[in-house]
């Protein structure tokens, strides 16, 4: 094992996520596994590798370094990029047709098809740079973005065209705008039609949207990027639809796009028309509509509503081979897995998302009573059957009759992945991945009255009565991102935190995914209030139960949503908690995206005073505890101008505090000396704020 440092061990392997097989496509009706992975632990560089399930063996199918590509990312890839929280190099993603016989992927902003049989590997002459190439089903052609324009050539390399002309600076083709990839987990802009001979396109018009202005104060020779940032309250980009055919010729597809601006989604397979899922500017309605690509015009099939949000989900909407309609709805206590009219799955089952679609089943992952678990679930209109066991996180991937499953547990450092058909095991997919070398001593909890769902990390070989721990507490804290999960990758390093002489507490609080529909809706209008409280009430119950927790020295750290609550803790609560490391953390609400902030607090033309109770601002000159404000200068989802905003109010106030500008880097740091460095520092930061 490596004797450099924890930090240093954690950047380098990007979080000891290099090297583990990941991507997995079941191609072939289950003949081929298609997959990503690096060499070796800390290889950034992916490559393309194929399972053949008749003999469990692995090969190599695309080693990026032989296409002489080098690494040369494009605007558009690296907005991709950072929408996906990639932090890998080389071949970060692919596309197949329906046989999985071709792949096609980017390099470079340049095009590569691969033709899986013989392992042969075309750099195809389009226009550059390239970005969401997709086949189509039948393998013929690949579509494929550059300039603003949606662009079709044939797979044996001839007939490169667009299929829509570039329109202007703002006009985008084919493309996800930044709520779609941000906020909806939409990155495509564009679908083949089942017979290879038609997309549906979006059409993206940034016009609306007002400019922002990312500079790096670290190089003012560099022109500041303008970016089109659609804040709460102001304007979105507008999204239209269209049918395009081979030739060019354009249907413009028709929905109320006034009262329905959003677009959730699309989907277009052989069992039915065309689907899609658009939702009113509050997200309080969603209908599912169905297309017709000849006449433009859509028919309501489904329609949801919630005087909160409606929830997106992954998978839906789709239809079964015998064209009912399957979705996931939000009653009696549970999200629900609907199949045509009727509920196949009921509470406490909680469907997080719908994988595959079958003849007579559907695959899906979900939680049960504890949301620290998730597991595979096939589902039929007479029951469920649980496809996985042991305490832990599985995902999976199906085709034919092969499902892949990747498990991670809180007994094995690295997650396994393993191929069957039916319940027998073809082979395990190697993982490269290294091990993190911690000893990790983790305890999960049911905290207080709400059963609040916590880990507590203590010192490795620390036992009871040892002597008493300063307190870490190390949430995220709000919606999605959740934490406390039955696995050993989310806690490495909090880990490393507590064997620095710390008691770390991780809580998922209301809000938090895995509970159901009517614990997220609690903090409807709220961000503040139920998760700060629920972060006191887990520490406080904690405490109860393992006295050599110190509440006279509490700390709090966390990142974006994360950072926030850090914030607001040490300013609204200082009696419980004496120190904050506020990383990357919005500050002001109304300098957060549209689509995210609107689902929780509304909009601040209309409800300006919850955008007041919600921010930190109003409370800055409260602040009589340390805090170290830590912000990426570039960051382009949080932007850098929250922290100054903060410093500039706490100033105001002369109130002392620390900032740390991480020059360059934007959301989510990916150097490996800031990173590691980043760590170090927070350390030093909680021994001096936390002293006796």
């Amino acid at each position: 094992m490596s004797s450099a440092t924890f930090p240093r061990r954690s950047a380098r392997t990007q979080g000891f996520s290099l090297g583990a097989p990941r991507n997995f496509t079941v191609v072939g009706d289950g003949a081929r596994v298609l997959f990503l992975r690096s060499t070796s632990g800390t290889d950034r560089t992916t490559a393309l590798w194929v399972l053949d399930t008749a003999t469990g063996t692995e090969r190599l199918l695309v080693d990026p370094a032989t296409l002489q590509a080098g690494e040369q990312v494009s605007a558009e890839e690296q907005a991709r990029r950072e929408r996906a929280r990639e932090r890998a190099t080389g071949i970060t993603g692919y596309s197949t047709d329906r046989a999985g016989d071709l792949v096609v992927f980017t390099l470079s902003g340049r095009l590569f098809a691969v033709d899986v049989t013989t392992g042969e590997a075309r750099e195809l002459p389009v226009q550059q740079p390239v970005a969401d190439p997709r086949p189509s089903p039948d393998g013929a052609r690949i579509a494929y973005l550059s300039g603003r324009a949606l662009r079709v050539i044939e797979a044996d390399g001839s007939g490169d065209r667009a299929l829509v002309e570039p329109e202007g600076e703002t006009i985008t083709w084919g493309v996800a705008e930044f709520i779609a990839a941000e906020e909806m987990d939409r990155h495509r802009g564009h679908w083949w039609s089942p017979d290879g001979e038609a997309l549906l396109v979006a059409r993206v018009d940034e016009a609306p949207v007002g400019h922002w202005y990312l500079g790096d104060p670290a190089h003012p020779d560099r022109v500041p990027v303008a970016t089109r940032y659609p804040a709460a309250g102001t304007d979105n980009a507008e999204v239209s639809l269209a049918a395009i055919d081979l030739n060019g010729d354009r249907v413009a597809i028709e929905w109320d796009r006034a009262t329905y601006p959003y677009l959730v989604t699309a989907h277009w397979s052989r069992h039915g028309s065309p689907l899609i899922a658009v939702q009113t500017r509050d997200q309080r309605t969603q209908l599912v509509l169905a297309v017709d690509t000849g006449t433009g015009k859509t028919s309501e099939v489904h329609r949801d509503t919630d005087p909160q949000w409606i929830d997106i989900k992954q998978g839906w909407p789709s239809w079964t081979p015998r064209g009912e309609l399957v979705r996931i709805d939000a009653a009696d206590g549970a999200y629900r897995l609907v199949v045509g009219d009727e509920p196949w799955t009921e509470a406490p089952l909680q469907v997080r998302g719908i994988l595959d679609v079958g003849a007579d089943d559907v695959l899906v992952s979900a939680s049960g009573d504890d949301p620290a678990e998730v597991h595979l679930h096939r589902v039929t209109a007479h029951g469920h059957e649980r496809l996985t066991d042991g305490f832990g996180v599985h995902t999976g991937t199906r085709g034919g009759d092969v499902l892949v499953v990747a498990s991670s547990s809180l007994d094995d450092p690295r997650a396994r992945v393993v191929v069957r058909r039916g319940t027998e095991v073809i082979t395990e997919i190697a993982n490269h991945a290294e091990e993190h070398g911690l000893d990790l001593n983790v305890q999960l909890l049911r905290l207080g009255e709400r059963r609040l769902r916590s880990a507590l990390v203590l010192p490795s070989g620390h036992t009871p009565g040892d002597g008493p721990l300063p307190v870490l507490v190390d949430p995220y804290g709000g919606p999605h991102a959740q934490r406390v999960l039955a696995r050993q990758q989310g806690y490495l390093t909090s880990q490393w935190f507590a064997d620095q002489g710390f008691a770390v507490l991780i809580t998922d609080g209301r809000g938090m995914a895995g509970r159901g529909p009517d614990w997220d809706r609690a903090i409807a209008g709220d961000l503040a209030g139920p998760p700060l409280q629920d972060q006191v009430d887990a520490l406080h119950a904690a405490a109860a139960e393992h006295p050599d927790l110190d509440l006279d020295r509490v700390a709090i750290r966390g990142w974006s949503f994360g950072g926030y609550l850090a914030g607001l803790a040490v300013l609204r609560r200082p009696d419980v908690f004496h120190a904050a490391i506020v990383g990357a953390g919005v500050v002001d609400w109304r300098l957060y995206d549209t689509h995210y902030t609107e689902r929780y607090l509304g909009n601040p033309n209309t409800s300006p005073e919850v955008y007041e109770a919600n921010s930190l601002l109003r409370d800055a000159a409260k602040l009589e505890r340390p805090m170290l404000i830590v912000h990426g200068t570039v960051d382009d989802n949080v932007v850098f101008a929250h922290a100054l905003r903060l410093s500039e109010a706490l100033t105001a106030a002369a109130r002392p505090h620390s900032v740390v500008p991480l020059a360059g880097v934007s959301h989510m740091p990916t150097d490996e000396t800031t990173t590691e460095n980043l760590l170090v520092m927070q350390v030093d930061f909680l021994r001096k704020s936390l002293a006796r």
